[in-house]
């Protein structure tokens, strides 16, 4: 038997399904990004080219573009060629996520200075032997670590509303973890968006960088641009000397993922500490010598102000100097092997209120 809709209620059914249908499909669009144009649900590999004089070089990127409206997060890992941490991190994250999942879009950038893990380049892109950690904005017309940070600066950051920088500690630095954001008192909003946002990722420790009245120098730092550019902005320190261990690599994707979740890019719950302790202040120990560097203390230790720290000795391992702490907080990070140079740091301190 054939059950007949009466003609009023079949146009109601009908008018509800249309609607229905159409709500869900604008709930987003496509994402322009990089001369690509990137549909909903997708998922996208790409290599964006950098070309600075006869040198040429790829920033590879996946975009994660979700079925539902949402921000757009970018994530960077591989400032730092060697910080391999937070590379295998970004690596293993582009094959978790899900496009369908999201509301809204992730911007995953995989390595930004490739040269310098291919060619294992401690902290600077062997190309023009630059930081590009230490370049922001960069220069179109710049050198190759001045035109990845100019593409990053223009090509990327415009296109966000969140920003990461993931960083380990290198191959002579053994560091704490934690989590960081830029607090400017001139731009309360997107200060506390970052605050939040450090918070959400859960570490026990959150450094305030900043603290002053406004940020009038250049960018300098990545993270620190997107932040000049109105873009809440954090960083992640999670890793150590260099190597790669499981526990830090897994450390930054529950960080990330609850990031996501706290800015509802995922569903969930983020994972966040109730009371971090909020570090306003740091210490840099510097070494007064050449030579070699002795200390038994590592990172996350308690320290007070007056005691013995480590030493330093000369060519031949003649007693040059002790290294005495200059003030009462914890070691966030440290040379830990014995090369030294003077000027180069020994430890820094995050000072305990």
């Amino acid at each position: 038997m054939i059950r007949h809709i009466p003609t009023s209620r079949f146009y109601l059914l009908f008018s509800l399904f249309v609607l229905t249908f159409f709500s869900t499909a604008a709930q987003t669009e496509d994402f322009i990004f990089a001369d690509q144009t990137f549909q909903p649900g997708s998922k996208s590999q790409i290599l964006i080219p950098v070309k600075a004089g006869n040198d040429s070089t790829v920033i590879p990127v996946t975009v994660f573009h979700g079925l539902q409206k949402g921000p757009v997060l970018g994530i960077v890992a591989g400032v730092h060629g060697t910080e391999y941490v937070p590379i295998l991190a970004a690596q293993q994250l582009a094959k978790q996520l899900d496009p369908k999942e999201l509301s809204g879009t992730v911007i995953l950038v995989h390595m930004a200075n490739v040269e310098g893990f291919l060619k294992r380049s401690f902290r600077v892109n062997p190309l023009d032997g630059k930081n590009l950690n230490r370049v922001f904005p960069g220069s179109e017309d710049g050198t190759m670590t001045e035109k990845i940070a100019w593409t990053i600066s223009n090509k990327i950051i415009p296109h966000l509303n969140f920003y990461v920088d993931v960083h380990a500690g290198d191959s002579n630095n053994d560091l704490r973890q934690y989590s960081g954001y830029y607090n400017y008192f001139d731009k309360p909003e997107v200060s506390n968006k970052a605050k939040e946002m450090a918070i959400a990722m859960g570490f026990p420790y959150i450094v305030q960088f900043g603290n002053e009245q406004s940020l009038q120098e250049e960018s300098v730092y990545t993270s620190r641009e997107a932040f000049k550019q109105n873009i809440p902005a954090v960083d992640i320190e999670s890793g150590r000397m260099g190597i790669v261990e499981e526990k830090y690599v897994v450390r930054i994707q529950d960080a990330l993922w609850s990031l996501m979740q706290h800015l509802e890019i995922l569903e969930g719950t983020p994972d966040a500490v109730e009371n971090p302790i909020v570090i306003k202040k740091r210490t840099n120990v510097i070494s007064e010598n050449n030579g070699f560097f002795y200390s038994d203390f590592t990172s996350g230790d308690y320290v007070k102000k007056g005691i013995k720290l480590g030493y330093i000795t000369d060519l031949f391992g003649n007693h040059l100097s002790d290294v005495i702490c200059p003030v009462d907080g914890v070691i966030l990070y440290k040379t830990f092997n014995p090369p030294i140079e003077k000027g180069n740091g020994l430890f820094n301190i995050g000072h305990l209120e």
